[in-house]
């Protein structure tokens, strides 16, 4: 799939989340990248294997006099996504919207038990 119909798949399964969700999302951006080959450090996670991920400070995290900050990050891996539902479309705009929840609970606070049991893992 080109990029730019990967990126309007992205903006279609953006559009049908939750508005509510929508509206207490500050400062975030999601950005489209393939995964690369995991750096040689132990525990750190194969990109290769993730659908999203999510890089900033979660809003329980941050103190009201931190000066101001660049946008947090929800990464979403594209060859990876393509991989696994290269010709289901319905099936990559639900991975898409579920990986954008889950990486958006990192945002809010959530650990990966948390988002489990909130049935978002």
């Amino acid at each position: 799939m080109k990029p730019a119909e990967f990126e309007q798949v992205v903006k279609e399964a953006l559009v049908r989340l939750p508005q509510k969700l929508r509206r207490k999302i500050e400062n975030v951006q999601i950005v489209v990248r393939n995964a690369r080959r995991p750096k040689r450090r132990p525990g750190a996670p194969d990109e290769r294997e993730l659908y999203g991920l999510y890089t900033g400070t979660p809003l329980p995290h941050r103190r009201d006099d931190e000066p101001a900050r660049l946008p947090d990050t929800v990464i979403l891996f594209k060859n990876t996504i393509e991989k696994d539902f290269e010709k289901d479309r319905a099936g990559m705009i639900r991975c898409i919207q579920e990986t954008v929840l889950h990486e958006l609970g990192h945002y809010f606070g959530f650990d990966d038990e948390d988002l489990e049991k909130l049935g978002i893992g």
